[in-house]
């Protein structure tokens, strides 16, 4: 995507120049990339009635087992309505639990069932495969660049609780 490197970045960093056609480029390649990247889940999904909210919130549950539901309101970014929205659907369905919560009892913490649990399994394995295909084409380098480029793009808030989640995934 460069033309070329250019001297000047703080610390002694070399700059990257790219055109207005390369950063486009890269944009509509993020979009397609993202259709492919959301078609086998919505596939599955689908028969449920469920869209990409349900699964984002099964994603984040299983990632943060416990959260609350104002975590879970941060992380997504959503109004309180549309999770509540989602979550009531998801409870009902027995693939959440809603538990009172253990310091504060005004606070509700989330779980997956067994079978929340296997229905996040399903979507991840999809996603992994697809994403695992991606990477081995593309090369151990361009891995770490494209996680580089995805941090460097997040929200400094985002970016923070991103890095809480990983770090905690360890």
């Amino acid at each position: 995507m460069a033309e070329g490197p250019r001297p000047g970045g703080q610390h002694g960093e070399t700059l990257l120049f790219l055109t207005d056609e390369q950063l486009r480029k890269g944009i509509e390649a993020m979009f397609f990339a993202y259709k492919g990247f959301t078609s086998d889940p919505d596939r599955i999904l689908e028969p449920r009635g469920y869209g990409r909210a349900h699964h984002r919130a099964v994603h984040f549950i299983h990632r943060s087992e416990g959260t609350t539901v104002n975590n879970l309101l941060a992380i997504l970014g959503v109004t309180k309505q549309s999770l509540n929205r989602v979550l009531r659907t998801l409870i009902e369905d027995g693939l959440v639990e809603s538990r009172v919560g253990t310091r504060d009892k005004r606070e509700r913490n989330l779980y997956l069932t067994d079978e929340g649990k296997l229905l996040e399994r399903e979507l991840s394995d999809a996603q992994q495969a697809r994403v695992r295909d991606a990477f081995r084409a593309a090369g151990p380098g361009a891995v770490a660049g494209f996680r580089t480029v995805l941090e460097a793009m997040m929200d400094p808030e985002m970016r923070r609780r991103y890095q809480r989640l990983t770090e905690n995934a360890r």
